[in-house]
């Protein structure tokens, strides 16, 4: 492992758990709430993963979390929590001080910083373009938790969630340009692989 990636790693998960355990310690929100983020999930996806991969290497989840199909899913998914972020949220809350840090810190250092991570040192590997399809899960399953609890607590972590105020027509159409979204970030990042990638075809 080179030294360049271990203190870049390292640097990312530091501002990463300082990040989510400080927007914790100040939340509003429950347990259950805070957790119920795709952002929150998504910077603790970075967080946990470069914690095994880098300073528990041969851990089993430390090999689990250094395989390049977990960490472009990972990739994947915090691109599309800056992404969405700052096209469709930002400046929904007027944020200042140790908020308006934090916020910034989720939202687009953390997303840069592991995807040019991902860039430079996850290894290539020949995916098939069916892989796109592995990584949908996480973001379908999430949505559809997301709308059940809702239904149930009448709380959506996110506006173009609320059933309550859009109508189940409405979320539907907003989920659907969502999950386009997931789908070209992740051909596109499946294309990088297989443009530099060598050996076997791996589907996930």
């Amino acid at each position: 492992m080179s030294s360049n990636k271990l203190l870049y790693g390292i640097f990312i998960l530091v501002v990463a758990w300082f990040a989510l355990i400080a927007q914790w310690i100040i939340t509003i929100f429950g347990l259950v709430d805070f957790l119920s983020f795709f952002t929150v999930q998504s910077n603790l996806m970075v967080a946990v993963c470069l914690s095994f991969s880098l300073l528990l290497p041969r851990s089993q989840p430390g090999i689990f979390f250094a395989k390049s199909s977990v960490q472009s899913a990972i990739a994947l998914y915090i691109f599309i929590v800056g992404l969405v972020y700052n096209t469709l949220l930002r400046g929904l809350a007027d944020y200042t001080g140790l908020q308006w840090v934090l916020d910034n810190l989720l939202h687009v250092a953390v997303p840069i910083l592991f995807v040019i991570y991902w860039f430079l040192f996850t290894p290539r590997t020949f995916f098939r373009w069916s892989q796109c399809l592995y990584w949908l899960i996480y973001p379908f399953f999430y949505t559809l938790y997301s709308l059940i609890r809702g239904s149930i607590v009448h709380w959506y972590p996110y506006p173009f969630l609320n059933v309550d105020t859009l109508g189940y027509a409405q979320v539907f159409i907003n989920m659907f340009f969502i999950l386009g979204a997931f789908s070209i970030a992740g051909l596109i990042i499946i294309a990088i692989n297989r443009s530099a990638g060598k050996g076997r075809i791996i589907s996930n």
